[in-house]
């Protein structure tokens, strides 16, 4: 009888974990392995309770590194090391890291090191803005793997363009599979309605970025362009903590709950901000995952960033990338029915985690 293979999937906050959710049940319906998941702790969550973990479908984490939060260096360092620890104890035969975040690569430092095969799912992804941590992540995690699971075609693009050639394959779009697998508690849950939001008849912000948040003046400016369009369009605001204390810091908090037409709210999960976004008219935010759920919906999206590493959202999406001084414009653009996806992307349909598995399987009869 053939070895078991033992997997590990690394996830260090909710983002990965939604990532991670429909790989880890794919995984979990297979003979050949398995699958146990690591949570590093990078971002501590009280909200991040067993009904999490049962709305994804998933267990309780197997291993919890509990690296808390920090700078940089700190987690990466906590991440190597506790890391290091539980792969000397438990041998796995494949770790599979996703996205970006500084946990992604402290734990493919700590298993390539090692002699562990590493897989990075959702590869590929560059900004070219080496100002973001988030692109070191990429660019060194992509170095390391054995495997890069990518998304799209612009992701091979640049593995071809650094070199990285033979171990890379092209699987489409995780967050699209967990979606999909959620879709029917998101249609259920209904938020827009409790709210008294018409469908199709509102906007969705978010905003948590140092670049737009910390300073002043472009907070400032920000906040007046979206108390002018929730004039006129209803604008749905779960607001980041980090936004709040700035916020609260520059004096605007509460004179922006008493602003008509915005709705301000705590952050929301997975499956109640989902209902929200599905049924909106317009998204505005500075975050990755909301780019490529908008261009999936064909909801316009602008995105207050000057770059962005999922370029396909652009050419294929429904997604914009706007400065602060563009958004009124380009708000009003959208509105009047001006940014449009080009079409469905190819991969992006909810069947990434089976080909996800097809390829971990064929790894290891080459």
């Amino acid at each position: 009888m053939k070895k078991i293979k033992n997997i590990h999937l690394v996830a260090a906050a909710r983002p990965n974990f939604m990532k991670v959710a429909p790989l880890w049940k794919a995984l979990a319906g297979e003979s050949w392995c398995r699958p146990h998941i690591v949570h590093t702790g990078q971002h501590y969550d009280a909200n991040m309770s067993d009904d999490f973990f049962r709305d994804l479908g998933l267990p309780r984490p197997h291993f919890h590194l509990g690296i808390g939060s920090g700078s940089h260096a700190q987690q990466t360092g906590r991440t190597m090391m506790a890391y290091e620890t539980l792969l000397l104890e438990t041998s796995p035969d494949l770790v599979v890291v996703a996205g970006d975040v500084n946990a992604t690569v402290a734990a493919a430092l700590a298993a390539v090191k090692l002699g562990v095969k590493v897989a990075h799912l959702e590869a590929g992804l560059r900004s070219f803005d080496r100002t973001m941590p988030e692109e070191i992540n990429r660019v060194v995690t992509d170095a390391l793997a054995d495997l890069l699971w990518t998304p799209s075609p612009d992701a091979d693009a640049n593995l071809a363009r650094e070199g990285v050639h033979g171990r890379v394959e092209r699987v489409g779009n995780i967050m699209i599979d967990s979606l999909e697998m959620m879709r029917p508690r998101i249609e259920a849950a209904d938020l827009p309605g409790r709210l008294g939001l018409e469908p199709g008849a509102y906007g969705v912000v978010t905003l948590h970025r140092p670049a737009n948040v910390d300073r002043p003046d472009t907070l400032g400016l920000i906040m007046e362009v979206l108390s002018g369009l929730a004039r006129r369009l209803p604008l749905a605001f779960p607001v980041h903590p980090r936004t709040r204390a700035r916020l609260a810091e520059a004096g605007r908090w509460e004179s922006l709950q008493e602003q008509p037409g915005l709705h301000i709210m705590e952050p929301l999960g997975y499956i109640s901000f989902m209902s929200l976004l599905w049924r909106s008219r317009l998204a505005i935010t500075d975050s990755g995952g909301i780019q490529e759920e908008t261009t999936y919906l064909g909801i316009p999206c602008l995105t207050l960033r000057p770059s962005t590493e999922r370029p396909i959202t652009i050419s294929q999406g429904s997604n914009r990338l706007c400065r602060p001084e563009e958004l009124a414009a380009l708000a009003e653009t959208a509105l009047a029915g001006g940014i449009a996806a080009a079409g469905p992307i190819e991969l992006w349909d909810g069947r990434t985690a089976e080909r996800v598995v097809e390829s971990a399987l064929a790894f290891w009869a080459a």
